[in-house]
């Protein structure tokens, strides 16, 4: 009897026990707010290094990563209620709380509503003239209603629209505190985002193999080879974009050279890495738990950003 017989109707769980909030909090997924610091990513590569000579703008972004972590809750929440049947269906899915009947979707449903009306005050705060406000509306419009509800059914647009998120994160963070956002960057945060999604469907699909079309119709009009096409185009494409990211980002030091292109080899290896990691060791359904769990790509990404950091705060621009 697997745990879906075994869990109690939903109805009768106590919407406020220790087991429900803890459900709730899983249902948030938290270890997944490590995809936010993707506001972060305007600061380094923007004109203007206000993140260490203004302070306060340094705080006003971990206000907005703080506002995206409530939204992207909120979303999570909004997702799970949508696919609860189809999670079932799903050999790991099926063990989330909503799908496993541990949560009740009505205490799932005011949570994301609470979120909502209140990440918005929060918006307007730290960015008086609402630009940041704009930008998380849109975020929580596509990501929480157009993607759950539809797009998410749409092929290709299901993919492209993850990939909207992480650019909208990344102006998000460049929105709260009036800086310009270099187009190279955008296209970057875009490449990145559709690198990563691709590995997940290509995951999905060699998880489920014959059993796709039962979790998610959408599955069915993709193949291995075709996404494993789509992949090497992304991954050529993300190598050479972040490379004109680094050459021409307006904050960095081009005196002998443009400096920032020390961290490319840290980039290359980190994408060769977690190839390896999608094809060798089947990896690729939950990024943040490649990027937590896997040492050798958490030390290319940490020593990436400690070399971006050592190059904007001690070299002259």
């Amino acid at each position: 009897m697997d745990n879906l017989s075994r869990s109690q109707p939903i109805e009768r769980l106590a919407p406020f026990s220790a087991q429900s909030l803890r459900a709730l909090l899983r249902t948030m997924r938290p270890r997944q707010w490590i995809k936010n610091v993707f506001v972060f990513a305007a600061i380094a590569f923007s004109e203007g290094r206000l993140w260490y000579n203004e302070p306060l703008q340094l705080l006003r972004v971990i206000g907005a990563f703080i506002a995206f972590c409530m939204a992207a809750s909120a979303i999570y929440l909004i997702n799970d209620l949508v696919d609860m049947e189809k999670d079932r269906a799903h050999p790991k899915k099926r063990h989330r709380p909503l799908a496993a009947g541990i949560l009740s979707p009505t205490l799932a449903a005011i949570t994301a509503a609470i979120l909502i009306v209140s990440v918005f005050p929060l918006a307007l705060w730290l960015d008086g003239d609402s630009d940041f406000a704009i930008v998380l509306a849109v975020y929580v419009v596509v990501q929480g209603f157009l993607y759950s509800y539809w797009l998410k059914n749409v092929v290709i647009f299901d993919i492209l629209i993850i990939a909207a998120g992480f650019i909208l994160r990344a102006i998000a963070g460049a929105a709260v505190i009036d800086i310009v956002i270099t187009p190279w960057l955008i296209v970057c945060m875009g490449l990145l985002a559709l690198f990563l999604g691709i590995g997940k469907r290509r995951h999905e699909l060699k998880l489920l193999e014959n059993g796709a079309g039962n979790h998610r119709r959408i599955l069915t009009e993709y193949s291995i080879p075709l996404l494993d096409q789509m992949q090497s185009i992304v991954t050529a494409s993300i190598i050479m974009a972040y490379s004109m990211t680094a050459f021409s980002a307006p904050v960095a030091p081009q005196k002998p050279f443009p400096m920032l292109m020390i961290t490319v080899p840290f980039v290359v290896y980190a994408i060769f890495r977690y190839l390896y990691l999608v094809y060798q060791r089947d990896g690729g359904g939950a990024p943040e738990d490649l990027v937590l769990q896997d040492r050798p790509l958490a030390i290319s990404i940490v020593l990436w950003g400690m070399t971006v950091l050592a190059v904007l705060m001690f070299f002259p621009s």
